[in-house]
């Protein structure tokens, strides 16, 4: 039996998949074991910045600018 699928059904069953997809994604998300690794992550713009830890002082005049 040959099934013949038209633009309308592929169109649907993209749509469907993407659904799908996006339902993964968004329980993915909120699913509260991630909680601890999505603190860890909001922290990362911060991560470069100097330490303020008297016991390893950093001296910016140390560090070169140069490539």
């Amino acid at each position: 039996m040959f099934l013949e699928m038209s633009t309308g059904m592929i169109r649907g069953l993209g749509t469907v998949v993407v659904f799908v997809a996006f339902i993964g994604l968004i329980l993915w998300v909120f699913s509260s074991k991630r909680g601890p690794e999505f603190a860890q992550a909001r922290l990362l713009p911060f991560a470069d910045e100097l330490s303020s830890d008297p016991a390893n002082p950093q001296d910016p005049a140390t560090r070169s600018t140069q490539p």
